[in-house]
């Protein structure tokens, strides 16, 4: 055989032998805060950069628009839209990704996963009290000048097209008893999660279903999302506020509208239960229920062949 043939061979061995190896990688992820916090507070940077530290992957907190007004003014379908341009221009996201999502950056999550086109892929995907079923309540702003005009949005026509466009957490508010004007007119979460029978989209399911592992985290002591058990798809039944059903009671997961069952049954859906009021997690329960899912990433290898007991944060 001459030298080039050798060569040749050498070659083949070497790119057989690559394919074959499982080569330890670090993934990077993004966090997206909740309402009324951005990247530039330090509970939100401080929580990155503890989780970087915690899992040697570079972690970046993700900012949509200008912070606290927008995470409540700005409707959450044009903040997953800026989301998605974001990661795409991204560089040290191109070959994949990891989020982790706490309260309502959740949904923003979800539209990255469901909706970004031609975005990079999402591996895993850590739920720090997400209301992925909806809220029956509005969360509580506070005080002050802006916090007293959210409040006069919340007490307007929750599904009025003013407050969908004008007030972010109405895109995820579900009341139970008015479930047809929450299907006719809420413009975020009815879409999120498949629920209009004549419009469910096989594309978003399919996106969801290729995470490696969701990891949903309730906490015992929330107020905020109301029914805690949203933070794992859990919900009232329709038409009635007296008892809730467990995610895998609801048409959601039985019917398998946005895939959850089919993760699920792949041994790849972690619920997992946590004490602690609303995003308040104990350091040891971030070292076991988050850090693993930053560590535990996939090989070069199968990330180019998928192309298409005091809290430590509030």
């Amino acid at each position: 055989m001459g030298n080039k043939g050798l060569k040749r061979s050498c070659v083949a061995v070497a790119v057989a032998l690559l394919a074959m190896v499982h080569v330890s990688v670090s993934v990077p992820f993004i966090m997206l805060h909740g309402i009324s916090a951005q990247c530039s507070n330090a509970r939100d940077a401080n929580f990155t950069q503890l989780l970087t530290n915690l899992s040697g992957s570079p972690g970046f907190c993700l900012e949509i628009g200008n912070g606290v007004a927008d995470s409540w003014l700005m409707p959450l379908t044009r903040q997953a839209e800026i989301a998605c341009e974001k990661v795409k221009q991204m560089k040290e996201l191109s070959q994949g990704y990891n989020i982790v999502g706490r309260s309502q950056g959740n949904l923003v999550a979800r539209g990255l996963i469901e909706f970004c086109d031609g975005g990079p892929p999402v591996y895993n995907y850590i739920s720090l009290a997400g209301p992925h079923a909806g809220i029956s309540s509005v969360p509580m702003c506070g005080s002050g000048l802006f916090c007293k005009l959210a409040d006069e949005l919340i007490k307007g026509d929750i599904y009025s097209d003013f407050i969908q466009d004008h007030l972010a957490p109405s895109g995820y508010l579900k009341i139970p008893t008015d479930m047809t004007k929450y299907l006719e007119s809420s413009k975020y979460l009815p879409k999120l999660n498949n629920e209009i029978p004549d419009q469910r989209n096989q594309t978003y399911k399919d996106r969801f279903t290729s995470l490696h592992n969701l990891v949903l985290i309730k906490f015992q002591d929330d107020k905020v999302i109301v029914p805690k058990d949203s933070s794992w798809f859990g919900f009232y039944p329709d038409g009635e506020f007296e008892h809730l059903l467990s995610a895998q009671q609801t048409k959601l997961y039985t019917e398998d509208w946005i895939g959850l069952k089919t993760l699920d049954d792949a041994g790849k859906v972690k619920f997992v239960s946590v004490a602690g009021e609303h995003i308040r997690m104990a350091d040891e329960d971030v070292v076991k229920h988050v850090v693993p899912y930053l560590q535990d990433q996939p090989s070069s290898v199968q990330r180019v062949n998928r192309k298409t007991k005091q809290p430590l944060h509030p």
